[in-house]
């Protein structure tokens, strides 16, 4: 049968103070997170980053060297870094490939360089005097070893940009240390290891490929000390190498120089009234010296002078507060 019986005060307090206890611990339980023992060497999200602003300069300093080197048009884009384990890190990479072990002196350990062979394949054939067009159809073969040999310059491109690259961190002398087709092949780390996956975009004429790199988790923990806020916020000063690169890229660029002879002004309304044999009065010395202007900008004076059918300006002073 029913009780009737009427709670009294001490007694309601008690069944809201359980409550509240109650719902406290089952909020605190909300946030606890699951940690993987398979993956100890995870890094920080700001060593991440750190190595995407990294290869992102990589990226571009590479495009420029292929550019170069192919006498082609190449772009070269970063796509992600993300941090996987060896074994995700392989399932990922095309079969039949390219692979190129690299060591990574002074460190112990070895990093993965895979070139996609729809990327490979152009640059032989451009290399070999082609235009890289005939190769936009997919090939799916091993490599050679002829054609491992005619890769050899452009290998030595990407470890020297990746070199420079890595320089702000640390100096790294990359090495090729052994060559593979198949990635089930690899052996270089334990399948849980953790490793720092870099993938690249290429584009050379009507071909693109992937650049895939694997850096080992544990080198770039060994490096912590180094990617710390100062070295992402600090402007870093260039190079003499890349002063020199980017003096290489404006050299062909085309400005325009324009020698003024800068005189009064006058009002449109009497210019309308100008009638023959008005006389205008200019002011100005014929010794005065004239402006050359690079772009609009005021850089030189000096005087118009010719040279048989050529018109020629002398410079002979630097305007001032011009350095």
């Amino acid at each position: 049968m029913p009780i009737d019986r009427v709670l009294s005060q001490e007694e309601i307090d008690n069944v809201f103070r359980n409550l509240e206890h109650t719902s406290r611990n089952t909020a605190g339980a909300q946030h606890v997170l699951a940690y993987d023992f398979r993956r100890p060497d995870r890094i920080a999200k700001d060593q991440l980053r750190a190595i995407q602003l990294l290869h992102d300069n990589f990226a571009r300093s590479l495009a420029s060297s292929l550019s170069a080197y192919l006498r082609a048009y190449v772009t070269v884009n970063l796509v992600s870094v993300e941090q996987l384990s060896f074994v995700e890190f392989v399932q990922c990479l095309p079969s039949p490939s390219v692979i190129t072990s690299l060591g990574m002196k002074p460190f112990e350990g070895n990093a993965v360089l895979e070139l996609d062979p729809s990327l490979v394949f152009p640059i032989i054939e451009i290399l070999l005097g082609g235009t890289g067009k005939g190769s936009s159809h997919h090939i799916e073969r091993e490599i050679t070893e002829i054609e491992n040999s005619i890769l050899e310059s452009v290998y030595r491109l990407i470890l020297h940009d990746m070199q420079v690259a890595w320089e702000g961190v640390a100096r790294f002398e990359f090495t090729i240390e052994g060559r593979e087709t198949e990635p089930q092949m690899l052996q270089l780390l334990a399948p849980n290891e953790a490793v720092v996956a870099v993938s690249l975009e290429v584009r050379i004429a009507d071909s693109v490929g992937m650049i895939n790199i694997g850096i080992p988790s544990i080198v770039v923990k060994m490096l912590r000390q180094k990617f710390d806020s100062q070295w992402l916020m600090r402007k870093t000063e260039s190079s003499e190498q890349e002063q020199q690169r980017v003096l290489r890229l404006l050299q062909p660029s085309i400005v325009r120089l324009e020698a003024k002879l800068s005189g009064p002004t006058i009002r449109t309304e009497d210019l309308l009234r100008l009638e023959c044999g008005d006389i205008l009065k200019l002011d100005y010395d014929v010794n005065r010296q004239l402006s050359l202007t690079v772009n609009n900008v005021l850089k030189w004076q000096g005087q118009a002078v010719d040279n048989g059918r050529k018109r020629c300006f002398v410079l002979e002073s630097r305007p001032e507060g011009e350095d």
